[in-house]
């Protein structure tokens, strides 16, 4: 995965080094013989109140420069991610974690189907999907839980995205995301990516604005304990950022959605729970959105 580019901590120790030498500067000539004085001058107090107004507005600045990055890599994350499901059904014509013959590639991760969920293989050895064109979802219903584990490693056995993944949650036989482990890392704090279908009939009706069956998602947010990373990691005029700049600017429509208002990953995000009439919340801060994207639908 990508690092955090250190031009920031740079800039900001260059400006702390000319902070110095400004002082520096202003201690020599404080006792010059010729004026006998004791005090700064107003020249030199304004010099080191220069430089205190630059170091605040390079921090203020880097940290928005740093922010917009962050936002922009999980834009390229997952049109990443969206490239390398088209182009892994093009070559195995299935899905990744829903393929029925991956084992025939990529080797089993145990002889016996029902363990093989639960087990971590050796190199590339993986499980065999459902193949009923769904990546399962949290909740499920009658698919294999542990497809969404297996949908990063399919992608990466086949060279379409980099690094290595588990194949199951953490710990196995739960519904855990570890980052940069069993899912793909963000470079927003915390954050990650899950694949998933959702079945659930509540969590439809209660979380989603406009995602009916079948459907198949990326879910681009904070992680949660023992869960997905589903949890709110940008506001809303980021979340309204994305979406306009990628789909069509509307949290209940397209192929960038925003959760419901009153969810757990979208407790405030939106102005309101009707799909119509729903806009981001522009008028609130911090971070209360999070963004999922269809790869198929």
């Amino acid at each position: 995965m990508r690092k955090e580019r250190p031009e920031w901590r740079s800039f900001l120790f260059c400006m702390v080094i000319a902070a110095v030498q400004c002082y520096d500067y202003c201690m020599d000539h404080r006792h010059s013989p010729i004026q006998n004085r004791h005090a700064f001058s107003l020249v030199e107090l304004s010099i080191v109140l220069v430089i205190i107004g630059l170091l605040i507005g390079g921090v203020l600045a880097g940290q928005s420069l740093i922010r917009a990055a962050e936002l922009r890599s999980l834009v390229t994350d997952v049109n990443n991610f969206t490239s390398a499901v088209q182009n892994f059904r093009d070559q195995y014509k299935a899905l990744p974690g829903d393929m029925l013959n991956a084992t025939n590639y990529w080797g089993a991760a145990h002889a016996n189907a029902a363990t093989c969920t639960s087990t971590i293989g050796t190199g590339t050895q993986t499980c065999n999907g459902t193949g009923d064109g769904f990546v399962s979802g949290p909740n499920g219903g009658n698919i294999d839980l542990n497809e969404r584990f297996r949908f990063w490693q399919h992608l990466a056995n086949a060279g379409f995205i980099t690094g290595t993944y588990t194949g199951v949650s953490t710990p196995v036989n739960g519904n855990g995301t570890s980052l940069g482990n069993n899912v793909p890392k963000s470079r927003l704090a915390n954050s990650g990516y899950s694949a998933y279908s959702e079945f659930s009939a509540s969590s439809l009706a209660n979380d989603f604005f406009n995602i009916d069956p079948p459907n198949n998602i990326i879910v681009a947010g904070a992680q949660a304990t023992g869960s997905d990373t589903y949890l709110p990691n940008m506001s809303a005029a980021e979340a309204q950022n994305i979406d306009t700049k990628t789909d069509d600017g509307k949290p209940a429509y397209g192929k960038v959605q925003s959760f419901r208002l009153g969810s757990a990953a979208g407790p405030t995000c939106t102005t309101s729970t009707t799909a119509t009439t729903a806009n981001y919340a522009l008028s609130l801060t911090g971070n209360i959105c999070t963004l999922y994207f269809f790869f198929t639908r």
